[in-house]
């Protein structure tokens, strides 16, 4: 028997939704109810009415995604991810942010089933699924055809006043206006209120306007009215070329008496009073989680319901897939992210025996490994002729209404990413990208921006996604641009976030051996950190395993007739120095053992019997880096530590390398004067 959703059925599932939330946080005592309260209509109209999804198949390729772009209001994503019928029981509910729980007080992507994004920071969920969309649309333009529109997903969200007031958001909402990404529909729910009070003492401006003038198809309805919300959303979804944002107007905590519309509501339980006065004025039983049956048989509809459209998806993709072989033989290598077997051999191959800056041999591996992995696709920041990230003979990415001498039909179709600039955006662009599936991105820009995106490399790696950070002129080495374009701390602040693999190569076989580690990883994010400048080769033992720059660190020349007495500990453009100084040291009778450690977080995940073989207990260790020298301490103990403790200046390289102490000479000299006491 088909359910039919009367008024009055439609107000007990709202209510269902909104004190399942309000029961969560009052449970654990902390959270957020008022936003869950006053968006339980938008979620009930996009999660049963509008949205395309199957709980039984969270996988489905072809899915919405729905994005919750504030994830302080987690508690409105867990009501509804178990109403839906994903893997979230009650029991779950009911232990908001306790220890071990599915139910964290910010959605985790990998961590609760049906959570499409990890998302706390305000603007980043936005943001990342602006991403999401453009992976859709470029998919959709590679394997669609009239017949088979095997990708059409939306990408839906939720945002709020906190999302609209952050840079990230601007830079995300330009860009995707810019490229026409019309299957990104975001409802804002503009309440009013953020943690300090009401919005106006901190932000006036007409958002919808704005959004306009970035090209969004904008609409406004009342947020509490099921049908205008429905009505905007089906006008959202037949707008093709703008991506749409529909502003709610709604009321923080409603359904609360006492605190609705108010600053109380926004990050702190009802309490007990309030709780009960909400529940008598809705007519709704005291005892907590309570869900109507009546609420569960509408909800198992709908699930049946996006159950058949997955299944009728499936037929239409199986019959694709025999109308085009070659189109599904990519479609598998897209969504396998898969590489040949002789992928890494290939990638030392294409740059053996060159010298150059590590930057121009990551330009030349990109090019390999593009020809060899469909899905890897990247682009920078506005600094492509800088970063050497392009993708030679590939088209760019463009909106259809950019003259070029590209097709419109083909705007989606190609593999080079311009982001302008806009560092945030671009990182987080990535991370959609990644997050939607069937694409490997990498992102691009100077070292000293990392700051800029310090917020989507962290979230890359929480949520253990393998997009890869590319980030050039790594050092003072940048010369005349001076102090601005110099950094120092950035390589050991991006070392010191967990799950991140940060290499930083000295030649040519050490920048392959990171490109092949980063294009094959698959739960953790890399950074690859390069130089501006030429860089000689190194000369490894003979018989040296390539494998083992895998590990993070490696002998690259030992101590002559015996144990080191010093070890020199180097990374990058400094080895070539350190190569020179250990020359000069075994020529003044101190055997000198040099280590190359171009992934310091490899290396520490490494054994204790192959640490303690490359670092000799009791040898006198000297690490030697362009940036902050405290952090190597970890790994020399109460060694020497040579690095940068001020900013540099702006002169060229070459005299900033003698003025700053880099040089082999000065590098020895120091290590004899240390060693001398």
């Amino acid at each position: 028997m088909t359910i039919q959703l009367t008024p009055e059925l439609r107000k007990t599932c709202r209510d269902t939704i909104r004190f399942l939330a309000a029961d969560g946080v009052e449970k654990a005592n902390s959270g957020h109810p008022g936003t869950p309260m006053g968006a339980a209509d938008i979620a009930f109209v996009i999660w049963t009415e509008f949205m395309k999804h199957d709980p039984s198949s969270p996988g489905w390729a072809n899915r919405d995604r729905f994005v919750l772009s504030g994830g302080h209001a987690s508690m409105l994503l867990y009501s509804m991810l178990h109403l839906s019928g994903y893997n979230l029981p009650l029991d779950e509910l009911k232990q908001f942010r306790q220890w071990g729980s599915k139910t964290p007080g910010h959605p985790e992507f990998g961590h609760t089933e049906g959570v499409e994004l990890t998302t706390g920071p305000l603007g980043a969920g936005f943001a990342t699924a602006a991403g999401m969309a453009l992976a859709a649309k470029m998919l959709a333009a590679r394997f669609n055809t009239p017949e088979y529109p095997i990708i059409d997903s939306h990408i839906i969200g939720i945002c709020g006043d906190g999302d609209m007031q952050e840079g990230l958001t601007a830079e995300a909402a330009s860009l995707a206006g810019h490229l026409g990404l019309g299957n990104l529909i975001f409802i804002y729910d503009n309440n009013d209120i953020t943690i300090e009070g009401h919005l106006d003492v901190a932000m006036g401006e007409d958002v919808g306007r704005r959004f306009e003038s970035n090209n969004w198809f904008v609409q406004h309805c009342d947020g509490h009215d099921q049908a205008a919300i429905k009505a905007c959303l089906d006008r959202a979804k037949q707008e093709t070329v703008r991506p749409s944002l529909i502003v709610a107007k709604t009321v923080i905590g409603a359904g609360a008496p006492n605190k609705c519309g108010t600053h109380d509501v926004h990050g702190a339980p009802l309490g007990k009073v309030e709780m009960a006065a909400a529940k008598a004025a809705a007519g709704w039983p005291e005892a907590p989680f309570h869900i109507p049956t009546e609420t569960q048989a509408w909800f198992s509809q709908v699930a049946e319901a996006g159950r058949a459209k997955r299944i009728a998806w499936e037929s239409m993709y199986n019959e694709w897939r025999g109308a085009f072989p070659e189109k599904a033989a990519l479609w598998d290598q897209h969504w396998g992210l898969s590489t040949p077997a002789d992928f890494t051999e290939q990638l030392l191959a294409t740059v053996k025996g060159q010298v150059n800056a590590t930057r121009n041999l990551s330009g030349s591996l990109i090019q390999k490994a593009a020809s060899l992995m469909p899905s890897l696709i990247g682009g920078a920041a506005d600094l492509e002729p800088s970063t050497k990230t392009g993708v030679k003979g590939a088209a760019s990415v463009v909106p259809a209404s950019v003259e070029s001498d590209q097709l419109p039909d083909v705007a989606f179709a190609g593999r080079n990413l311009h982001v302008g600039i806009r560092e945030h955006a671009m990182g987080s662009r990535a991370n959609g990208m990644v997050l939607f599936g069937g694409w490997l991105t990498y992102n691009a820009t100077f070292l000293v921006f990392s700051d800029y995106m310090r917020a989507p490399v962290r979230l890359a790696a929480l949520s253990h996604l393998p997009t890869i950070f590319i980030f050039t002129h790594d050092s003072f080495w940048v010369g005349e641009d001076g102090p601005t374009h110099q950094p120092i701390e950035h390589v050991w602040s991006l070392r010191l976030i967990p799950n991140l693999d940060v290499w930083r190569p000295a030649d040519a076989v050490e920048t392959a051996m990171a490109w092949s580690a980063a294009a094959l990883s698959r739960k953790t994010p890399s950074c690859l950190i390069l130089t501006r400048q030429t860089l000689p080769a190194l000369t490894r033992p003979e018989g040296f395993d390539n494998n083992d720059i895998l590990k993070g660190g490696y002998i690259v020349a030992d101590a002559t007739g015996g144990t080191p007495e010093v070890t020199l500990i180097s990374t990058g453009s400094e080895m070539g120095a350190c190569v020179e100084a250990r020359t000069t040291l075994e020529a003044a009778g101190i055997p000198t053992r040099l280590v190359s450690m171009p992934c310091v977080d490899r290396f520490a995940d490494q054994p204790a019997e192959y640490r303690n073989s490359v670092l000799i207990p009791g040898s006198k260790r000297v690490s030697v880096e362009a940036g902050r020298p405290e952090p190597w301490h970890r790994y020399i103990g109460d060694g020497l530590s040579i690095g940068m403790t001020t900013f540099g200046a702006s002169a060229p390289g070459e005299v900033l390398v003698e003025k700053f102490g880099f040089t082999g000479p000065q590098i020895a000299a120091r290590v004899q004067s240390w060693l001398k006491g």
